[in-house]
Order: structure tokens, then C-alpha cells, then sequence
């Protein structure tokens, strides 16, 4: 996906932070830390972040290639690499592969990383997001076609977080979703556990007669604070959000 489909970004950024971009191969992220904590430096370290995780995964995966095609949870073979273990354990409580855990994983893996050095930090992936904030925060929910789309979003307090914020789509973006819902939006501590269990969600929705059903088992999971499910003009929320007009 090329940088400029992703115009969302535009309403997603905080005024009060500094986003800035770090792309390497299809790991794209949008960044924002507050403005005195960034320096080019902050973004080379990034980047070397991502290139040495992203390493350790390919490297991995060549020699498991199970872990890149299932769609179910997987065994690790020896020696796999702690981001390839988080995102099995993910995969393992949400019932699916442990590719659907990979945007989360490494927005978190840079998010945490860069909160030792920013009291605000926001990584996104694709949808997928690290938050962590000393001030209330506002997450939009883009949900397609439905008319539910851009009307709603997510009030997040400080307190809430450090928090991952996940959405799966089956009618929107490349990602492989089982499903067809318009949006999928999972509440966790943990981004990797988010990102795996929006998938796991959406997977169950077909219809919008569904997403109850796929709200209240997301919530169900251990780690999982919050979902909201939307297909066509249909919404459920379950746990602990709190959802405001946009």
C-alpha cells in the first residue's frame, strides 16, 4: 500500500504532537511523539528499530513457513524471536494465525520503545495503534461504506493507557479478513493481542445480524478491555470505551 491511500491520517494526527514517518518495505508508520522529544536522530533510531525486528521475523519465517501462511495458531519452532513468540501467544488466545498479529506487533514493539523517551507517543500501522498519552485523546472509527463511518470515535483517557487500538475490515484495506464487516475496533494493553483479536472478530461477521455476537466474543477474551463491531448501519460496543460523536 503506497503512502498517499493512506489520507486518514490527515484527521488521525494530533495537533500537539509531531508525526513523522518511518517506511521500510511494507511496515509503514505514522509516528507522533511531543515536539521537543523529536530530532532526526529519534527517527534513524526508529528505523533501525523496525529494520532489525523486521529482520529477525524474515529470518524466522524462512525457516517456518507455517508461521507466515496459517490461519490457525501455530507451533514456534526453537529459537524463534521474542516478536514471533508475542505474536503466537496473541494468535494462540484469539484463535487465528499468527500473521494477524504483525501490524499490532510492531506498533507496539516501537510504540513501548519510544515511550521511555516520550511521555505522548501514538504508532500507527495500517490502522493498528500504540497510544499512550498524558491527555485525552479522540480515535475516529472509519468504517467504509457504512453510514456509521467518520460519526463516531473513541474517547480514550490517560489512565486507559498505554493501550493498543486495532481495526480489522472485511470491506475495506488489503488485509485478509474471513468476514465482511465494515469495522472491527479492539481495546487492549496489549497492540499484538488487539490486532489478533480484531481479526478473530471480524471473522465471525457475515452479515449485521452478527455483530453482537462478534462483539461479545471478542470482549470475552483474557487482555481484551473493549470492541466495537459495525456492519452496515448496525453497531455493538462491549467493555470498557466509551464511544462520542465525531
Amino acid at each position: 500500500m503506497d503512502y498517499t491511500e493512506r489520507s486518514y491520517r490527515e484527521q488521525f494526527r494530533q495537533d500537539d504532537l509531531f508525526h513523522f514517518q518511518v517506511v521500510v518495505n511494507q511496515t509503514d508508520l505514522d509516528i507522533g511523539v511531543r515536539r521537543e522529544r523529536f530530532s532526526p536522530d529519534v527517527a534513524r533510531w526508529v528505523q533501525e528499530m523496525v529494520c532489525k525486528q523486521r529482520e529477525l521475523l524474515e529470518k524466522y519465517i524462512e525457516e517456518d513457513h507455517a508461521f507466515l501462511h496459517s490461519l490457525v495458531p501455530c507451533t514456534l519452532k526453537p529459537g524463534a524471536p521474542q516478536i514471533a513468540v508475542d505474536m503466537a501467544d496473541a494468535s494462540r488466545l484469539a484463535g487465528v494465525g499468527p500473521m494477524a498479529a504483525v501490524a499490532g506487533a510492531f506498533a507496539q514493539y516501537i510504540g513501548s520503545a519510544l515511550a521511555r523517551r516520550s511521555r505522548d507517543v501514538i504508532v500507527e500501522n495500517g490502522g493498528d495503534i500504540y497510544i499512550r498519552s498524558a491527555r485525552q485523546r479522540t480515535i475516529g472509527i472509519f468504517a467504509g461504506r457504512s453510514p456509521l463511518s467518520n460519526r463516531l470515535a473513541l474517547s480514550i483517557r490517560p489512565e486507559d493507557t498505554p493501550l493498543g487500538v486495532c481495526t480489522s475490515s472485511g470491506t475495506v484495506g488489503p488485509s485478509l479478513s474471513l468476514g465482511r464487516a465494515d469495522a472491527v475496533v479492539i481495546l487492549a494493553p496489549s497492540a499484538i493481542l488487539a490486532d489478533a483479536v480484531a481479526t478473530a472478530a471480524g471473522n465471525q461477521v457475515q452479515t449485521k445480524d452478527d455483530v453482537q455476537k462478534a462483539a461479545e466474543f471478542a470482549a470475552g477474551i483474557e487482555g481484551v478491555t473493549g470492541a466495537v463491531v459495525i456492519k452496515d448501519d448496525r453497531l455493538a460496543a462491549c467493555g470498557k470505551l466509551k464511544l462520542v460523536p465525531l
